[in-house]
C-alpha cells in the first residue's frame, strides 16, 4: 500500500494535470468556433465554382473536342494516389489513427482492384503512424510555417494534377476526416481526380455563354483551382475536426481527473485515519505496561512472612 507522502504526491499531481487539460479543453473550445466560421465560407464558392466546370465540361463534350482529360474517367485505374490528411499535433483522441487505419485498409484490402498504390501524407501525425506500420510514403507535403493555406494546396494540387496528366497515375484519392459538429467527425475517403463533376442542373445546361478563351483554355485553368479548393476545404474541415476531438477528449480527462482525483482524497485519509488509530493505540498499550501488575487489597494489608515468626 502507498505511504501517506506517495498519495498526497498523486494527489498533487493529478490536479496540476487536471488544470492543464481544463485549460486546453477552454482554448481548443475558442479555436473551434472560428474553424465553424472558417468552414462555412468556402462551401458556397467551392459548389458554384464545381458547377461552372460541370457546365463547361457539358458544353466541350458536346462541342466536337471531347472530354477534357482532368474530368475523364479512365476505364482502368491500375495506378492511384492516396493522400493522408492528418493534424500536426496529438490529444485529440483517435482522429488521426483513423486516418493511419483507413489508408491501411485501402492499401491491403483493394481485393487486387489496383495494380500499385502510392502514399502521400499531409501532416505529422500521418507520416509518423504510416512510417511505423512500414508504408512507403512516396511524397510529404510540409507547410510553410506550420500554416495549411491555399498557398500548400494550390501546391499539391499543381503537382497531382501534372502527374495524372503524365499518367503517372489513373486516380487521386484524399482520407480526411470531415468536420460535422463538435463531438462528429466522419472519415471520409473522396476522390479529387478524375474531377466528380456534380449533376448538371437543367435550366442551366440549356443556357450557354460566348466563351473567351475556349473551353478548353477555361479548364485548363478552372479544374487545377477547383482542386486545390477542395482540398483547402479539407484542410479546414481536419482542422475543425481536430479542434472539436481535442476539446472532447481533454472534457474526458478533465472529468477522468477529478474521479482519479476524489478517489486518492477518499485512499488518503483512511490511510491517515488509519496511522493515527494506530499511534493512539501504541500509545494506550504503552502507558499501560509503564502501570505495571495490579495488587489485590489483602494482599496488600498482609504482613510479610519473615515478621509473623517473631510475634
Amino acid at each position: 500500500m502507498a505511504s501517506l507522502r506517495e498519495t498526497k504526491n498523486r494527489i498533487k499531481s493529478v490536479k496540476n494535470t487536471e488544470k492543464i487539460t481544463k485549460a486546453m479543453k477552454m482554448v481548443a473550445a475558442s479555436k473551434l468556433r472560428r474553424a465553424q466560421e472558417a468552414v462555412v465560407k468556402p462551401r458556397a464558392y467551392a459548389h458554384k465554382l464545381a458547377q461552372l466546370i460541370s457546365h463547361l465540361a457539358v458544353r466541350m463534350e458536346l462541342s466536337s473536342e471531347g472530354s477534357h482529360p482532368l474530368l475523364f474517367d479512365r476505364p482502368q485505374k491500375k495506378r492511384v494516389m492516396v493522400i493522408a490528411l492528418t493534424s500536426d499535433r496529438g490529444l485529440c483522441g483517435a482522429l488521426n489513427s483513423s486516418v493511419v487505419r483507413m489508408t491501411q485498409r485501402f492499401l491491403f484490402d483493394n481485393d487486387e482492384q489496383y495494380e500499385a498504390i502510392s502514399v502521400a501524407s499531409i501532416g505529422r501525425k500521418g507520416y509518423e503512424g504510416l512510417s511505423r506500420q512500414g508504408v512507403e510514403i512516396k511524397k510529404r507535403y510540409l507547410p510553410e510555417n506550420k500554416v495549411y493555406d491555399f498557398a500548400l494546396a494550390k501546391h499539391v494540387a499543381d503537382e497531382m494534377c501534372q502527374a495524372f496528366l503524365d499518367h503517372e497515375f489513373d486516380a487521386v484519392f484524399l482520407v480526411y476526416n470531415q468536420f460535422k459538429s463538435a463531438i462528429t467527425q466522419h472519415l471520409v475517403t473522396e476522390q479529387l481526380l478524375p474531377v466528380v463533376r456534380p449533376k448538371e442542373d437543367k435550366a442551366l445546361a440549356s443556357v450557354d455563354y460566348i466563351y473567351e478563351p475556349d473551353q478548353k483554355q477555361l479548364l485548363d485553368a478552372l479544374i487545377p483551382r477547383h482542386f486545390a479548393t477542395s482540398l483547402y476545404q479539407a484542410f479546414l474541415e481536419s482542422y475543425a475536426s481536430e479542434q472539436g476531438a481535442r476539446m472532447t477528449a481533454m472534457d474526458n480527462a478533465t472529468r477522468n481527473a477529478k474521479e482519479m482525483t476524489e478517489k486518492l482524497t477518499l485512499q488518503y485519509n483512511r490511510a491517515r485515519q488509519a496511522a493515527i488509530t494506530k499511534e493512539l493505540m501504541e500509545i494506550i498499550g504503552g502507558a499501560e505496561a509503564l502501570k505495571g501488575p495490579k495488587m489485590t487489597e489483602p494482599e496488600q494489608k498482609k504482613p510479610p512472612k519473615e515478621l509473623n515468626k517473631f510475634k
